[in-house]
C-alpha cells in the first residue's frame, strides 16, 4: 500500500463520519444523542469483532501492549458522551468546531512532546486553511452560541480523538489492523454498555430507529475506522487527524442536497478553504 493509498482510505473514512448529522436526522424525534453515540458503538465494535474472527486476525499468543490498548478504548469511549454532551451544552455549530478543529492541533502537540516529531510547515499551513474552513462553515448556517462548559466538553472529545489516534498508531505497528479495530472498539462499546440500560432505547423498535442505528454501527463506524486504521499504517498520526477534517465537508454538502439546507456565501467559502488545505496536505506528504 503506498502513501497516497494510505490518504485516500484516511478520507474514505471521513466521508463515512459525514453521514452520521445526516443520519441523526432520520432518527424518531426525541432519540437522545447520547443513546445514539452508546447504540453506535456496540453495534461497530461488535461488527469490528465479527470481522477480525472470520478473517483470522484475532489469534493466541499475540502480545498486546496494555497501555496503548487501554487508552485507544478508553478513548474512543469517552470521545462519545463528550462530544454529544459538548455539542448539547454549546451547540453544533460551535461544538463541531471545537471537537473537530483542535482535534489536529492536539495531535501535532502529542507527536512534538511526547514522540518528539516536528510537524511540517506543509501540515502547519493546511491544518490552519482546514480549520478556517471548518470554522466558517459550521457557523454559517446561524448564530453561534458559546457555553464555556460545552467548549471545555468538546475540547475533551478532540482530546480523546487524537489520542485514539496515537494509540491505535502504536498498536498497527505490530499488531494486525482488524484485531486492533476490534479489540480497541469492543472493549470501548464496554466501557459504555452502563449506558444501554440506563437511557431510553425504544427508538430502535421502529425501522427508522434500527436503520440509522445499522447505519451509524456498520457503515460510519465499523467500515469508516476500519478504513482509517489502514490509512494510519501508511500516514503519520497528526496528518491523518487533518484529512479527517473531510468529515464536516461531507456532512456539510450532504445537509444541502438531502436536507434541503441553505449553504450561504462564507460556507462556501469554508468549503474552498478546507478542500485546498486538504489537498495541500496530500500532495505536500506524496512528495515527501
Amino acid at each position: 500500500m503506498t502513501k497516497q493509498t494510505g490518504h485516500w482510505l484516511v478520507i474514505a473514512a471521513a466521508v463515512l463520519w459525514g453521514t452520521t448529522g445526516t443520519a441523526q436526522a432520520f432518527a424518531p424525534a426525541g432519540t437522545s444523542s447520547l443513546a445514539i453515540g452508546a447504540v453506535r458503538l456496540a453495534i461497530g465494535g461488535a461488527a469490528l469483532l465479527l470481522l477480525a474472527l472470520l478473517r483470522g486476525s484475532l489469534r493466541r499468543g499475540q502480545r498486546w501492549p496494555i497501555g496503548a490498548t487501554l487508552l485507544g478504548a478508553a478513548s474512543m469511549a469517552a470521545y462519545q458522551p463528550a462530544f454529544f454532551a459538548g455539542v448539547a451544552k454549546t451547540g453544533v455549530a460551535v461544538g463541531t468546531m471545537v471537537a473537530i478543529g483542535s482535534a489536529p492541533i492536539i495531535a501535532g502537540l502529542i507527536g512534538l512532546i511526547v514522540y518528539r516529531e516536528r510537524p511540517s510547515r506543509h501540515w502547519y499551513l493546511a491544518t490552519g486553511l482546514a480549520i478556517i474552513g471548518c470554522s466558517l462553515l459550521v457557523s454559517a448556517g446561524g448564530r453561534v452560541m458559546v457555553n464555556m462548559t460545552g467548549v471545555l466538553l468538546a475540547l475533551g472529545a478532540g482530546a480523546c480523538y487524537a489520542v485514539y489516534t496515537y494509540a491505535s498508531k502504536a498498536l498497527v505497528g505490530h499488531l494486525p489492523v482488524d484485531a486492533v479495530t476490534a479489540v480497541v472498539f469492543t472493549l470501548g462499546a464496554l466501557f459504555l454498555s452502563p449506558l444501554l440500560f440506563t437511557l431510553n432505547l425504544s427508538w430502535l423498535t421502529s425501522v427508522h430507529g434500527l436503520t440509522v442505528a445499522l447505519h451509524l454501527g456498520l457503515l460510519a463506524t465499523a467500515a469508516a475506522y476500519a478504513l482509517y486504521m489502514r490509512g494510519l499504517t501508511r500516514v503519520r498520526a497528526e496528518t491523518a487527524v487533518t484529512l479527517a477534517l473531510g468529515e464536516p465537508l461531507t456532512a456539510s454538502l450532504l445537509g444541502v442536497f438531502l436536507l434541503g439546507e441553505q449553504l450561504t456565501l462564507p460556507g462556501f467559502i469554508g468549503i474552498g478553504l478546507l478542500f485546498s488545505g486538504l489537498s495541500l496536505l496530500a500532495r505536500a506528504e506524496r512528495g515527501a
